[in-house]
């Protein structure tokens, strides 16, 4: 078993073992080809068949056997498997489905169009495994049905021990990891869950009802997908059961799904928090990257136009104390950076969902904190402009100016992902152009008008 997972961790793709796949499937060696795929793990097949053009991908694919290919297919990129299943038979589909657990099967199925989709559901032969499929097909993405999966191991109170055993094993086939042993009554309602260890040493003729654990975790169906994700990595749970709202036992999901959540979550905030909204990468066609990425730079170009109106609204200050102008920019850089930093604690607190309290007190911890890094900021930007200029007048304006310009950037930085949270909007847009053109605006319009009043223009 070391072995094993030494050898799996030490995979790496090498344009050497492309090109001998590629001769492989030149020479149609079929035999050796199989011998070759055979040695990886499907998760590195699905990285060799990334690499590969689509009608060598698919010679391969049509070449392994379905339980090899199924898992490969799901591990492969998105737009690749999309290639691949537009090529393959609703028949050649349906054995992939087969041969994959529920929900895995599910999310295959729902990146095909709707009209093949149907077609490929009727190809499966298992009638136990369609009905499981389309029960899940129906559930709407971004709740813990669209995750669960219906293979697990259940038993009935009313079981005796040895009973209980014989079923298990029947059970267990079915299911690639056996996470928790559920506990349901007649009606198939969870009422606990079953220790392995006290199954093993329980008596043969002893009930399942004297010896389950009452205390499981849960989630219902309707569950918003994250706060699964929150309740799974706060109690460490490696699965956890679904029911509905009559705690009728219904799947469960397991924290391959959760981290694959997560991580697609991950993906989605940082895109968000680069000004791009959509799901795109970087393989996208340039017409996807440009609907995508213009939003947020026309956001920032009607920023710029504020900031050229404000600048130009204080002309007379620029006539009269040019050092002003050639300070913006580092007013505005502060003001967005100061910003998003705010910003991003408090969406990252959301997500893992540390940030409690009245939103008055954080804003006034940001407050405070901003104005200790302002105050210090000053100090040395005084210093360098009294003794570039040899003017106190021009330093006191231009330091005040920056302290004022923190605070309302903390502040707004602070503000603004709590409030689009509060209306259920991803927080993680505030990290991104729309709090730093915000604050460009804001600390541009601050910066002259404090330096305009302290300097009497």
């Amino acid at each position: 078993m070391e072995e094993e997972i030494q050898d799996i961790n030490q995979f790496q793709l090498t344009e050497e073992l492309l090109n001998q796949v590629k001769e492989l499937v030149n020479e149609q060696n079929d035999k050796e080809l199989k011998a070759l795929m055979n040695e990886f793990h499907y998760a590195d097949i699905a990285e060799i068949l990334d690499e590969l053009d689509l009608d060598n991908t698919i010679y391969v694919i049509k070449l392994l056997d379905s339980e090899t290919t199924s898992d490969v297919l799901t591990e492969m990129d998105e737009d690749n498997r999309e290639k691949i299943l537009e090529n393959l038979s609703a028949k050649e589909i349906a054995e992939e489905v087969e041969e994959l657990d529920t929900d895995d099967a599910a999310d295959l199925i729902a990146e095909l169009p709707q009209g093949r989709q149907e077609e490929v559901i009727s190809k499966i032969e298992d009638e136990e495994h369609k009905a499981e499929i389309k029960e899940l097909l129906t559930y709407n993405e971004g709740i813990a049905g669209a995750l669960m999966a219906k293979e697990l191991v259940k038993v009935y109170e009313t079981w005796t021990v040895a009973g209980c055993l014989r079923r298990i094993r029947g059970q267990a086939k079915e299911v690639t990891r056996v996470h928790s042993i559920y506990v349901v009554d007649k009606q198939e309602r969870l009422i606990g869950r079953l220790s392995l260890k006290d199954l093993i040493v329980a008596r043969n003729d002893q009930k399942i009802a004297d010896i389950y654990i009452s205390n499981v975790d849960y989630v219902k169906v309707n569950d918003d997908d994250e706060e699964v994700a929150k309740l799974m990595q706060k109690y460490d749970l490696e699965a956890i059961p679904v029911v509905d709202e009559d705690m009728v036992l219904l799947g469960r999901i397991t924290i391959d799904d959760i981290v694959d959540l997560i991580k697609e979550e991950a993906e989605k905030d940082y895109q968000l928090a680069a000004g791009i909204t959509g799901d795109v990468e970087a393989d996208d066609s340039i017409l996807e990257l440009t609907r995508a990425r213009l939003p947020w730079l026309f956001l920032g170009l009607i920023g710029g136009i504020g900031a050229f109106l404000i600048m130009e609204g204080f002309q007379s200050a620029f006539e009269k104390y040019a050092v002003l102008f050639f300070f913006t920019p580092l007013i505005a850089a502060m003001a967005g950076n100061v910003g998003v930093q705010s910003s991003a604690i408090i969406v990252q607190g959301l997500a893992n969902d540390d940030v409690k309290g009245s939103i008055n007190n954080r804003l006034i911890k940001e407050m405070l904190l901003a104005a200790l890094n302002g105050l210090i900021l000053a100090l040395c930007l005084f210093l360098f402009v009294w003794g570039y200029e040899g003017n106190i007048n021009k330093g006191f304006a231009i330091s005040v100016s920056l302290v004022v310009v923190i605070i309302v950037a903390g502040l707004i930085g602070t503000f603004v992902p709590l409030f689009l949270n509060k209306r259920g909007i991803d927080p993680a847009i505030a990290t991104g152009p729309f709090i730093t053109t915000s604050n460009d605006i804001f600390g541009i319009l601050i910066y002259f008008w404090i330096a305009k009043l302290i300097l009497n223009i």
